[in-house]
C-alpha cells in the first residue's frame, strides 16, 4: 500500500510548543507502553506499519520539516519535497510523480492520502487499505473516506451520499456551513470530509499533465515555484463526476487547537508541575527545567517551553494564533536530522545553543562569514573536522572556529555540546555548506 502523509501547518494554533520549524505533529506528547513519549507523526507511522508492516509510506512536506521527519521517523522513510507552498493539488501531484518516477511504482497502483495528525486507532488504517484497494478496482476514479459525524461541526466540509451504505456514490459536497446547516446535513446521512481519498497514480498524473506543463518528477520540481496555489478539492475532486464515498464510523479526531489536543492526553502533567486539589480539567505540558505550581483552576491549560509560556482558558485557546502572530518570536528550539538544539541565550552579538547529537551522526560541513564559533563539549564523544583537519574529541574539549573557517563535528557515542557564536551579525542565513573529500 502507498500511503502519502500531507505534513503542513504554520506551528502557530499550538504556541509555543510549535513554530515555524516544529509544527504540532513533531509536538511528544503520547505516551507509550516504555514509557516515552511520541509524536503524531510518530503515532501515525508506527500505527501505519503496524496494521501493513510493508506499507511504502511518503511524506509530503515542505523543506523546513524535512529535518524534523528524519529525526524522528529516520532514513527509511520516503519524502517528497516542496520546494515553496503551493497548496494541496501540487503537493499531491508532486508526491504522486515521486512514487512512479522516482521510487519506480506502477502507474496502476493505488495510493492513499491523509493528514499526517490524525488522532485515531488501528481501525482507521485498516480502513485506509480497504479505501487502496478499492481504488484499485477501478470502479471509481476517486474514493473518499467520510467520516462519521460526532455532532454538527462548523470546521469541516460535507461529503452527502447517495446512499446510507457503507460503500456510495457521491451525490454532491457542501462547504463548510454553519452549525444548523450542518444538522440539515446530517439528517441527509452526510459525512465529515476529512481530506482522505485514495486513487490510481496514474489518474492523479493525467489531472496532473492537464493542468500543469510538465514531462516528469524532475521538471515538475524544478517549475514547482511558478504553479498557482489551488487546493485538490477544487482542482480535482470537484470537477470529478465518477467519485465514491467510504463511510468510516471509528475514532478520528483532529487535534488542531489545544483543547482538543488535552483531550487526547492520557495525563494531566508531562514534565515537571504540580497541580494542587482544587485544580479541575488542568492540563500542564513543560518542557522546561523549573517547575510549575497550578492552584485553583479550572478548565485551563498551561504550557511552557524555551519559545514562551501560555496560560489560557480551554475554549479561549482556539483564538491564540492573532496573537502569536503579533509576537514574530525566535525559534528557540528545533530537532534536526542529526539530532537537536536549544537557543540558552540571545545577546546583541552573540548566542549561545546547546546541541545534541545522535550517535553516528554529524552536523553539515559549512562555514560563516560574520561570525566565529566555539563549542565546548558537555559529554561524549567524537572528532572534529576543521578544514580538513580531524581531531578526536570529548567531554571538557574546546574547539575554536574563525569566520571563514569549514567546520563540521562528527558524533561516536551521544554528543552534547555548548556552541558559543560571536559577531556583530548573527544570522540562520549566513551559512555555506560545503562537501567533505
Amino acid at each position: 500500500m502507498n500511503i502519502i502523509l500531507l505534513s503542513g501547518g504554520s506551528g502557530k494554533r499550538l504556541w509555543p510548543l510549535s513554530n515555524d520549524i516544529r509544527s504540532k505533529q513533531f509536538i511528544k506528547i503520547f505516551k507509550t507502553g516504555d514509557g516515552r513519549y511520541e509524536s503524531m507523526l510518530q503515532r501515525v507511522y508506527r500505527q501505519i506499519k503496524k496494521v501493513d508492516k510493508d506499507a511504502a509510506v511518503t511524506v509530503a512536506t515542505s523543506k523546513a520539516q524535512v529535518s524534523s521527519i528524519l529525526n524522528q521517523l529516520g532514513e527509511d522513510v520516503g519524502i517528497s519535497v516542496e520546494p515553496c507552498r503551493r497548496d494541496t493539488f501540487p503537493a499531491i501531484a508532486l508526491a504522486t510523480a515521486y512514487l512512479v518516477d522516482v521510487l519506480g511504482a506502477d502507474p496502476e497502483e493505488a495510493a492513499v492520502v491523509c493528514p499526517v495528525d490524525p488522532y485515531v486507532d488501528d481501525a482507521y488504517f485498516e480502513k485506509l487499505g480497504e479505501l487502496g484497494r478499492q481504488a484499485e478496482t477501478g470502479q471509481a476514479n476517486l474514493v473518499l473516506m467520510g467520516i462519521e459525524p460526532t455532532y454538527p461541526s462548523e470546521k469541516y466540509g460535507y461529503i452527502i451520499p447517495k446512499t446510507y451504505d457503507d460503500l456510495s456514490r457521491v451525490a454532491m459536497f457542501k462547504e463548510k456551513p454553519d452549525a444548523e446547516t450542518a444538522k440539515s446535513y446530517i439528517g441527509q446521512g452526510a459525512l465529515w470530509n476529512g481530506g482522505i481519498f485514495a486513487y490510481k497514480l496514474g489518474y492523479v498524473l493525467r489531472k496532473a499533465h492537464e493542468q500543469i506543463d510538465f514531462t516528469d518528477y524532475e521538471d515538475l520540481f524544478s517549475k514547482y515555484d511558478i504553479l498557482p496555489k489551488i487546493s485538490f478539492d477544487y482542482a480535482v475532486v470537484e470537477k470529478e463526476p465518477d467519485i465514491q464515498v467510504m463511510r468510516f464510523t471509528g475514532k478520528w479526531k483532529d487535534l488542531g487547537t489545544w483543547n482538543t489536543l488535552t483531550e487526547a492526553m492520557e495525563e494531566p502533567v508531562i514534565g515537571k508541575a504540580v497541580m494542587g486539589d482544587g485544580c479541575r480539567n488542568v492540563h500542564v505540558i513543560n518542557e522546561l527545567g523549573v517547575p510549575v505550581l497550578a492552584l485553583g483552576l479550572q478548565d485551563v491549560v498551561i504550557s511552557a517551553s524555551h519559545d514562551g509560556i501560555l496560560v489560557s482558558d480551554k475554549e479561549q485557546s482556539s483564538f491564540i494564533k492573532p496573537y502569536v502572530d503579533r509576537m514574530d518570536p525566535r525559534v528557540m528550539y528545533a530537532e534536526k536530522s542529526w539530532g537537536t538544539y536549544q537557543v540558552l541565550d540571545v545577546e546583541e552579538k552573540s548566542m549561545a545553543i546547546k546541541v545534541d547529537l545522535k550517535p553516528g551522526q554529524k552536523m553539515n560541513y559549512h562555514s560563516h562569514k560574520k561570525r566565529d564559533e566555539v563549542w565546548v563539549v558537555m559529554e561524549g564523544t567524537g572528532r572534529t573536522i576543521v578544514d580538513g583537519m580531524e581531531q578526536d574529541v570529548h567531554a571538557g574539549d574546546v574547539i575554536t572556529m574563525q569566520a571563514g573557517c569549514r567546520h563540521t563535528i562528527v558524533a561516536e557515542s551521544g554528543l552534547k555540546l555548548i556552541e558559543v557564536q560571536l559577531g556583530g551579525e548573527i544570522s540562520v542565513h549566513d551559512k555555506q555548506k560545503f562537501t567533505l573529500a
